[in-house]
């Protein structure tokens, strides 16, 4: 069978799988990456990303436009105890580019053919990312069909396609509690609803910590979600190690516990959103960088990109990192700062690790995935603002002690590789949606720091029903842009983790 010769031997990808992205239009080795999952296993692209190459050659791509997939540091899979070791950690190199409107070093061309871009639209949406796709699924599935698009890049070039795929119920706001109990049931329907598995595993959230401070706020946030349904329970550390065995307790004071949690496998969650989008009648158009917005008496009018003008009569800003820089096209300013969050993914083992494991206080969190590989993140509180979306070695010294010290068996675990992506951080760390006051039309939906990808299924679902039907929701009202500027704001979220 032609069709089952297979291309990517570590990730199982068929020619077949190769030849239905480039039916797809994914015509830039990236992207296909993005689609497939080649050369994401141990081998990092070397044993398949030639054969990638010739079959896209051979489908019309030229060969001066077939860039190899981008990078990702280390050069060779290297053991979390070698990065691990002593010593001062390396600088914060490298630094964030500027202006934040750069895209990402590793951006690859845009494919030869484009879709044309219509020169009319009831709603353009900013920003092909979780949010963004899930918004034109749920317009599109409550009646406005006429629906854009446009993303400056690839589907899951940005922060949805580069986070760790963490989907939670514990929160310290009511609000994002009740978000995310629905968000967790939509994504257990998400196979049903949408045709794609995103390989939901609910494995459970374990939050610990060693500092004082930090177990007063996980006894008040695990009495909040008891009192909302969410059965979290607060864990002594002993009682920790009965869920993950290999877990150095020594400094704990505590823990908590919520089995209902889990992750999912962001690439899949992305495609399924734009497909259902796409089946519904909404255009999704890549490659496609939007540089001006129009605005006639007080009201915006259209959209104006690098390829043309698209008339519309509402603009959904759904930029994420980028956001603020579409603000300013319109006049609008906001408080939002992107800030890059690394990531690193070990080779695979023998699953021992059922929950994702957060170290409170850090920021350290870390997950095995369904084929095996540990992986996890940690902010770094000198990480200075900016799109920045490369790696950096000081990340992979700090993660490596962190995980190493927590989980001391990984030490002769080797890591494959490490990747970035933008936060999109808001001063009290929820987000900005609605309409704002200066601009009619221009509808908001981004600053969601680093969990709008888990929280997009219940708030794109009630941005359609709010912009196609009407019906209200306490989001709008809470979450405005206009309350940075207002005194007695909404309760701060305090437990952000990466």
């Amino acid at each position: 069978m032609p069709g089952r010769e297979l291309v990517c031997t570590c990730e199982d990808v068929t020619r077949s799988d190769v030849e239905k992205a480039i039916q797809h239009g994914h015509t830039d080795m990236e992207s296909v990456k993005r689609y497939t999952g080649f050369g994401t296993g141990i081998c990092q692209g070397r044993g398949c990303m030639s054969q990638v190459a010739g079959l896209l050659h051979r489908q019309g791509a030229p060969a001066e436009r077939l860039f190899p997939t981008t990078p990702r540091s280390p050069l060779q899979p290297t053991e979390l105890g070698q990065l691990a070791v002593g010593g001062e950690l390396p600088p914060l190199f490298p630094g964030p580019q500027a202006p934040a409107t750069l895209p990402p070093p590793s951006m690859p061309p845009a494919p030869v053919a484009l879709e044309p871009l219509p020169e009319r639209a009831e709603v353009v949406i900013i920003g092909g990312g979780i949010m963004g796709l899930a918004t034109a699924y749920h317009l599109a599935k409550n009646g406005i069909t006429d629906v854009v698009v446009l993303e400056r890049a690839y589907i899951n070039s940005g922060a949805s396609g580069r986070n760790g795929g963490g989907i939670r119920e514990q929160w310290s706001t009511e609000q994002n509690v009740l978000l995310m109990n629905e968000s967790i049931r939509i994504c257990s329907e998400f196979a049903v609803e949408l045709g794609i598995n995103v390989w939901l595993r609910q494995g459970g959230y374990l939050f610990v910590t060693n500092k004082p401070e930090q177990m007063a706020a996980i006894e008040r946030n695990v009495a909040l979600q008891n009192r909302l349904g969410v059965p979290t329970r607060i864990l002594k550390p002993q009682e920790a190690t009965q869920i993950v065995p290999d877990l150095n307790t020594q400094d704990l004071l505590g823990a908590c516990y919520n089995p209902d949690d889990g992750t999912l496998f962001p690439w899949p969650f992305l495609w399924g959103y734009a497909n259902g989008a796409k089946a519904k009648g909404a255009k999704i158009i890549t490659f496609t960088a939007v540089t001006g917005i129009d605005i006639e008496a007080g009201r915006v009018t259209g959209v104006v990109t690098e390829r043309g003008r698209i008339k519309c009569n509402l603009i959904i800003n759904a930029a994420a990192a980028w956001a603020p820089e579409i603000g300013r096209l319109a006049g609008v300013t906001f408080p939002n700062k992107p800030e890059r969050h690394e990531i690193l993914v070990t080779e695979s083992l023998k699953p021992f690790l059922k929950p994702l494991v957060s170290e409170l206080g850090t920021g350290l969190y870390f997950s095995q995935s369904g084929r095996g590989e540990i992986v996890g993140g940690l902010g770094d509180p000198e990480e200075p603002e900016g799109v920045e979306m490369r790696s950096s070695l000081r990340f992979a010294v700090r993660m490596s002690r962190a995980l190493v010290n927590r989980i001391p068996r990984l030490a002769h675990v080797k890591v494959l590789r490490q990747w970035a992506g933008c936060y999109d951080r808001t001063p009290d760390g929820n987000p900005i949606l609605g309409y704002v006051d200066e601009v009619k039309g221009f509808f908001q939906v981004h600053g969601f720091v680093g969990h709008g990808f888990m929280m997009a299924p219940a708030v794109s679902k009630y941005v359609g029903l709010y912009l196609a039907k009407g019906q209200e929701h306490s989001i709008f009202k809470d979450n405005r842009a206009a309350r940075f500027k207002e005194a007695g704001t909404n309760r701060a979220e305090t437990l952000i983790i990466g």
